[in-house]
Order: structure tokens, then C-alpha cells, then sequence
């Protein structure tokens, strides 16, 4: 028996193992159908919003600590111009807040300050609308791509029932079929391959801006607050001495002296 069995053993031995097929991107990428290069571009697209969002969305690049220690001490000493002037220099959302309060209120000298916080209020809105903006292309990104993908998939099911119809695959050739499909089914992998880390970043970037919005309300809130306090103080000193010219324009009368009690006008 052990010698019927040595010419099966070498046989065995000497019949080579099969090779694994190595995955290759690229015929990945010419089997994916005609979607593929749309995928590829939103890819990239989401490659670049990702960095360039983990570059902006910074604090210092919202508000920054130099920004309000400079701006405070500009505000207490009245320099209302040299600090619009700074906002100018200054790439962030405070700044142009701080700027746009600044020339309306230096603009307009009989605006009241509830317009000032008016016009504050409406430019930090703004601000925050451009943050929130910013963030959303990801979730753009993560509901396109999918349905990209599903495009592509249907395109090839497509073309694989019409082959099928036509009388493309015969007999054993049939199987072929199933390569059909798991090339149409490379679309849809790649569309959600490109959809979950896009949303996991939106996710992730989301929550930061929600952060740097809520630093940009109270700074504001406390700018405003400097600002009101300013005026009014600067204000104080203005009115006291108006109200001393008027009581000099108009002198408060003084009793006369024929109301007092004379002897000599009694029978007048």
C-alpha cells in the first residue's frame, strides 16, 4: 500500500500550489466602470478639504488672545481709528466683526449703540454662517459619492443582463456572469469607501465649529461690552460740561429785592 501510494505523493508534491491573485489598483480602477473617474475626483476632493480645514479651522485663525489684548487696550485709550487700521492687518472673524462695528459706528456719530450691536450681531452671524458652510462640502461628499457609485453599479448590472439577452454567454460561459457583477460592484465599494471617511471627518469637523462659534459669541459679547463701557465713559464728562453751559446761557433767576418788605413802596 505504501508503495501504491508514493506515486500520488510525488505527484502531489510536484504539482505546484496555486498562485494568489494579487489585487491591483488599477485594474480595480478599469473594472469599476465609468463612474470610476468621478469617484477618483471626489476622493482627491476630499483628501484637499480635509487638510485645508485642519489648516483654517483653527482658533487663531477665529479669535486669537494677541488680537483681543491688542483691541482692548486700543478701545481704552479711544483710538477707534488705529484699531479699525489693525482689523485691516488682521485675518480673522473677530477682526471683522470688530471692523465692520467700528466704521459704522465712527461713520454714523448719531447712531445709537444699539445699532452698533446691531450691526456687530449681524457680521459675527455671517462669520459663523461661512464656518458652518465651510464643513458641509464633506457632507455633500458623503451623500454624492454613494450614489455615484450605485450609478456605476447599475451601469454595469446593465450591460451584463443586456449580454446576457443577446445571447453573449453560453453554456459554461455563463459563469462569467458573476465577474460581471463583482466588476459592477467595485462602483459601489469605492463610493462608500469615499462616503464614510468624508462623513467621519464632517462629524469631527462639525463639532469644532460649533466650538470656535461659541468662542466667537463670547468675544464679541465681551469686545461690545469694552466698547459700550468706553462711550459711555467717554460720554459722562461731555454731557456734564453741556449741561453747565446751559445753566450758564440761561442763569437761574434770582429773587429781586423789590419783593422784600419796604416801607416806602406800601402806598405805591
Amino acid at each position: 500500500m505504501g508503495a501504491a501510494f508514493l506515486p500520488a505523493l510525488a505527484m502531489a508534491q510536484e504539482t505546484p500550489a496555486p498562485a494568489k491573485q494579487e489585487v491591483d489598483l488599477m485594474h480595480l480602477f478599469e473594472a469599476g466602470g465609468v463612474m470610476m473617474p468621478a469617484l477618483a475626483v471626489l476622493s482627491v476632493l476630499t483628501v484637499v478639504l480635509i487638510l485645508l480645514y485642519f489648516l483654517l479651522l483653527r482658533r487663531n485663525a477665529v479669535v486669537s488672545d494677541r488680537f483681543m489684548n491688542n483691541a482692548e487696550a486700543l478701545i481704552r485709550r479711544n483710538d477707534f481709528l488705529g484699531l479699525i487700521g489693525y482689523c485691516h492687518r488682521r485675518n480673522e472673524s473677530m477682526a471683522r466683526i470688530t471692523q465692520r462695528a467700528l466704521e459704522f459706528m465712527t461713520k454714523n456719530s448719531g447712531a445709537t449703540f444699539a445699532e452698533v450691536r446691531d450691526v456687530a450681531e449681524a457680521e459675527g452671524s455671517r462669520q459663523a454662517s461661512m464656518l458652518t458652510t465651510r464643513v458641509a462640502y464633506l457632507a455633500d461628499i458623503g451623500a454624492i459619492a454613494p450614489m455615484v457609485g450605485l450609478l456605476g453599479t447599475v451601469i454595469g448590472m446593465i450591460k451584463s443582463f443586456l449580454h446576457v439577452s443577446d445571447g453573449g454567454f453560453q453554456g459554461a460561459r455563463q459563469m462569467a456572469f458573476a465577474g460581471g457583477v463583482s466588476e459592477a460592484l467595485i462602483a459601489t465599494a469605492a463610493g462608500l469607501g469615499i462616503a464614510l471617511p468624508a462623513l467621519v471627518f464632517y462629524a469631527y469637523f462639525r463639532g469644532k465649529v460649533q466650538k470656535l462659534i461659541s468662542d466667537l459669541e463670547g468675544a464679541s459679547t465681551h469686545l461690545i461690552a469694552i466698547l459700550r463701557a468706553q462711550v459711555d465713559r467717554h460720554a459722562a464728562p461731555q454731557a456734564a460740561a453741556a449741561q453747565a453751559r446751559r445753566r450758564e446761557d440761561y442763569p437761574i433767576p434770582v429773587p429781586s429785592h423789590l419783593t422784600e418788605d419796604r416801607p416806602d413802596l406800601h402806598g405805591i
